[in-house]
């Protein structure tokens, strides 16, 4: 098989993820808080420099391209525009390095989605049900029947004769953030909480989605037309070695 055919082969490959990541994107366009993803390239050494054959450099004939391929997917934790909701419990963090705390199945989770709810019961919670914990750890109750709900500008749950302030912590790296699914991060190290002074949080507005349609649409065409380019380097090489066999059974 030609070479070029698995260079065409792992740049329709790295294309097609391009797109998964792009379509992912898309799929939460309208998700609080929702950070998009990059899919990052790396170029490929040829196969011999990838065996330890060949050393890269030289400028033999093992020392050319190997095509591309994708080295992580990345997020991207830039701020997103705010919403103005003017409901209470709806929460957007001033800054780029906070996040909320929030209990799944006894683990905490951090969130950028700041679209709480409360329950019958009183428990200040995710959409899909997770307690919102407080700085000690212990997920925030309200009264339900008491219309007075106010979350001041440095994270304060208060109530009548009650007060209690919202766990915002940032992790050593955002780069040791690892996506859970539901808007979740799990940190590989014990995050720490925000110092007094870089606390803030504004109440009645919420962090939309990073997502915006049109850049991602404009890469989608762009990662669908290279896809298709490899493709059809595929297909041609393939025409090219079917030729070559022909002519060569034809000679015998």
């Amino acid at each position: 098989m030609p070479y070029g055919f698995y260079v065409s082969a792992e740049g329709a490959h790295a294309q097609n993820t391009r797109l998964d990541v792009i379509a992912n994107n898309l799929a939460n366009i309208d998700t609080v808080g929702f950070k998009r993803q990059l899919a990052l390239f790396q170029a490929r050494h040829a196969e011999a420099i990838e065996e330890g054959l060949v050393a890269p450099g030289t400028g033999g004939i093992d020392d050319i391209g190997g095509g591309v391929m994708v080295e992580e997917t990345k997020t991207d934790y830039s701020i997103a525009p705010w919403k103005h909701t003017k409901i209470p419990t709806d929460v957007a963090i001033r800054g780029d390095e906070g996040f909320f705390v929030v209990q799944k199945d006894d683990e905490e989770f951090l969130t950028r989605a700041g679209n709480f709810q409360i329950t019958v019961d009183g428990r200040l919670t995710t959409p899909e049900g997770y307690s919102v914990l407080n700085s000690t750890g212990a997920p925030i109750v309200v009264n339900p029947f008491d219309p007075v709900l106010e979350i001041d500008h440095y994270g304060n749950v208060r109530q009548t004769g009650l007060v209690q302030e919202l766990a915002l912590v940032k992790p050593e790296s955002l780069d040791e953030l690892v996506r859970m699914g539901e808007n979740l991060f799990k940190p590989l190290s014990d995050p720490q909480p925000l110092p007094p002074n870089e606390r803030g949080v504004a109440s009645g507005y919420l962090e939309t989605s990073g997502v915006r349609a049109t850049w991602e649409m404009t890469e989608m065409v762009k990662a669908a037309r290279m896809l298709e380019a490899n493709v059809n380097l595929m297909k041609t090489q393939d025409e090219m070695l079917g030729g070559l066999v022909n002519r060569v059974m034809r000679t015998r």
